[in-house]
């Protein structure tokens, strides 16, 4: 008879040896280079910096901003204001018309999308440089740790459940015609990598026939399952830890309907292949033992989930590895946004990693302090071991001191070079002065749950619409398990003066009396995946539906104070 162990191995396809040994040596390859980079970040930087000036001196920006005059890191400082993303918006804009020479003298190949903090979708120019030099020696370095230590992840085409990349989805397009896509969306074949298109991406669900070319985001999702459910997964790459999270709860609602579709060898209804009755009976009787199939019911080799560990995750990612199943571990992946690359995993360090200094060229203003367009900025070997700062970057593609609204914190060094974690979004909330920010809330909430042993699943944030007086703050908080009334006002009151002790605002605040002590509102983890999944059904691709800690206008308020919609 066959098993859930023995029936994947006959249905995947080996990937070639010598494609998956290339991955593998390509991977050490570039961590070996970030490792020797980490003990002189000056040098590194100032080498970053240079190639960026040089390669675009004659560039329309290049040449308005003196490059060719450019000889150090304070003379491009002087030269070039920070700007955040919309103020590059007159470079941009003829970039995309078809204008060459703008922003960089090498033409973009694409551009990388990103909903900015003003709403407005980001368009990140990428050329085949940066592809190249900056961002596959992120990308592979990032993923070494990993691969090291867990070999089955290229095993085979068919060993990775990659739900974060899906470059066979449908693709944005810019007025110029040129692709505007997630970084998840690259088909790195367009410039000579086909080996970065392994860990999952040619599985025999990576690609789906092209009757589902319309299919939504969500639905898409459930089809991957259903194929991957007949084969031997050993790893899982969520990147965006909101994906992780859902995984288990998807298939909590859709394993009856991938049970009979095993069943009858049917895709979205349709046939699609040979009907597997004995494989559909595996995962019923797995059901029946639990009451629900966990991803280790379908996939018994599960060894690994890839995910950005930092902020609101590293409150529930120990969660998820549980109902993932025995044995199964979070390690981070690597962790950018769509205006460059930021730290990579050079350890099992759970939520931190070394600041990617062969990529950008990185600065950073200590997070108490606004961005402005003359602010003094630190180098990578200035920062110091427990101080937050805002991330400022530039790279060869055409961004020059690019305020990216990031807040990072040093949590140590790794020899010479900061080990970095994602703190939160540069955005705050202020009802009395405060200026209360995400990284704030984040810190005194895990002080709160390590104070009182309550454990957090999920949380967002807001100022209380309903407060008539003095104002205040609430949080809706998703707690594991049953909490009682004595315990949530207990928590309540420690948040309010964990948040008193890591805002200095938040704290005169509450001494004056013009800001009120925070309510807390209690809500099941569920909410937050129902949120999760209205965005994917409405169209939004997974890699996009991030947590965010400050969302005063989630419908999730209304559902859960019994407010009603607006």
């Amino acid at each position: 008879m066959q098993t859930s162990q023995t029936r994947p191995a006959a249905q995947g396809k080996p990937a070639p040896v010598g494609r998956e040994a290339e991955f593998r040596r390509r991977a050490q390859d570039e961590q070996a280079r970030l490792r020797e980079a980490l003990a002189d970040p000056e040098t590194v930087q100032s080498t970053v910096l240079a190639a960026a000036v040089e390669a675009n001196r004659d560039s329309d920006f290049g040449r308005s901003h003196g490059f060719s005059a450019v000889k150090s890191t304070d003379d491009y400082r002087a030269a070039v204001p920070i700007r955040v993303h919309e103020e590059f918006a007159p470079w941009l804009e003829r970039v995309v018309n078809g204008e060459s020479g703008v922003l960089s003298s090498e033409d973009p190949i694409v551009y990388f999308s990103s909903s900015g903090t003003t709403g407005a979708e980001k368009r990140i120019p990428v050329t085949a440089t940066f592809l190249k030099r900056s961002f596959l020696p992120f990308y592979f370095a990032g993923l070494a740790t990993a691969v090291e230590h867990h070999p089955g992840m290229t095993a085979a085409d068919d060993s990775v459940l990659n739900l974060w990349q899906d470059p066979h989805s449908r693709t944005g397009r810019t007025e110029g015609g040129q692709p505007h896509i997630g970084p998840s969306q690259i088909d790195y074949r367009r410039i000579g990598e086909d080996v970065a298109t392994g860990l999952g991406n040619r599985a025999p669900w990576s690609r789906l026939p092209e009757r589902f070319d319309e299919t939504d985001p969500w639905e898409r999702t459930y089809l991957r399952l259903r194929l991957a459910a007949e084969h031997d997964i050993r790893a899982v790459i969520a990147v965006n830890p909101a994906i992780a999270a859902a995984l288990p709860y998807q298939l909590g609602l859709w394993w009856q309907r991938i049970v009979q579709e095993i069943h009858d060898g049917t895709l979205g209804g349709a046939a699609f292949r040979e009907p597997a009755p004995e494989r559909a009976r595996e995962i019923e009787r797995a059901a029946r033992r639990s009451g629900t199939v966990r991803p280790c019911d379908l996939w018994p080799r599960l060894e690994v989930v890839l995910a950005w560990t930092s902020y609101v995750a590293r409150l529930y990612l120990p969660w998820v590895a549980q109902e993932y199943g025995p044995g199964v571990r979070v390690l981070p992946a690597p962790l950018g946004s769509c205006e460059g690359p930021l730290v990579a995993a050079v350890d099992r360090h759970f939520t931190a990693g070394a600041l990617m200094t062969p990529s950008c060229f990185y600065e950073f203003v200590p997070a108490e302090d606004d961005v402005r367009g003359d602010s003094q900025t630190m180098l990578a070997h200035e920062l110091e071991e427990g101080r937050d700062y805002h991330v400022v970057l530039s790279h060869i593609a055409g961004l020059y001191r690019c305020a990216t609204r990031d807040i990072v914190r040093v949590a140590g060094f790794v020899d010479r070079t900061p080990r970095v974690e994602y703190c939160g979004r540069d955005g705050m909330l202020s009802a009395a002065d405060e200026r209360l920010r995400e990284h704030q809330v984040l810190r005194a909430m895990s002080a709160a749950v390590a104070d009182t042993g309550l454990e957090v699943r999920n949380v967002t944030w807001r100022l209380d619409p309903a407060s008539t007086g003095t104002p205040s703050h609430q949080a809706l908080v998703a707690f594991h398990g049953k909490v009682t009334g004595t315990e949530q006002r207990a928590f309540s009151r420690i948040l309010d003066a964990r948040l008193a002790e890591e805002s200095a605002g938040y704290r005169r605040a509450r001494e004056k009396g013009t800001l009120a002590s925070l309510g807390v509102v209690p809500a099941e983890p569920e909410l937050f995946l129902r949120d999760w999944r209205r965005r994917v059904e409405a169209g939004e691709r997974p890699p996009r539906v991030k947590d965010r800690v400050f969302r005063p206008d989630s419908p999730m308020w209304a559902r859960t104070a019994g407010e009603q919609p607006r």
